[in-house]
């Protein structure tokens, strides 16, 4: 009896060390290049491009947005996104906001669109109020409860925001980021996945 309690102690601590090494990269600003792609240690792993024949389908992305729309992923088939996940009491989140901004207006006429995913907001309207401050034009979803960024297990920590993912024109999953991301990152995650046909 003694021998399984320890060994579940065991399982149990080696399950929880990710999440708390995620939690605390969540808020707290990074900073890596990019265009390196991946490195060998899984900390380093904040920014990660995964080549194509690797890709995963991205989950069924979907919900009413913070103005009261409905929104999905699927209504993008065929053009790359970046999906967002961000909270207005998160200083990173604001920290990334003004290059997420820059990049979709340079973006969108190529076919790129954004989406946002709002996590852990007491309300709408913190979400909201976050979104006119830093002139956020791009719809966010409206998800307190976290469900919307759990249809990205394994590719997402719940606990790890801001995070960013690039969806390709096939709706597989391109690129993760699991921090804030500057403009030149940002751009380094989406140019990749325009480039393919």
């Amino acid at each position: 009896m003694t021998k399984n309690l320890t060994r579940t102690m065991r399982r149990t601590a080696f399950l929880t060390v990710p999440l708390v090494v995620l939690a605390s990269i969540g808020c707290a600003p990074q900073s890596k290049d990019a265009s390196s792609g991946t490195v060998g240690k899984a900390s380093d792993q904040l920014l990660l491009r995964i080549p194509a024949t690797d890709r995963e389908p991205a989950p069924d992305v979907r919900g009413e947005t913070l103005t009261g729309e409905k929104a999905a992923l699927a209504d993008h088939r065929g053009k790359v996104v970046v999906i967002n996940v961000w909270g207005s009491w998160c200083a990173p989140c604001r920290a990334e906001a003004p290059y997420l901004r820059k990049v979709y207006e340079d973006t969108r006429k190529q076919g790129v669109e954004f989406l946002g995913i709002n996590t852990r907001d007491a309300s709408k309207s913190n979400a909201y109020s976050f979104e006119k401050e830093y002139g956020i034009t791009y719809p966010s979803l409206w998800d307190p409860a976290g469900r919307q960024l759990l249809k990205f297990k394994g590719t997402l920590s719940p606990s790890a925001i801001p995070s960013t993912v690039v969806i390709d024109r096939k709706g597989r999953i391109a690129a993760r980021a699991l921090k804030a991301l500057n403009e030149e990152e940002l751009r380094a995650l989406i140019d990749p996945a325009l480039r393919e046909d």
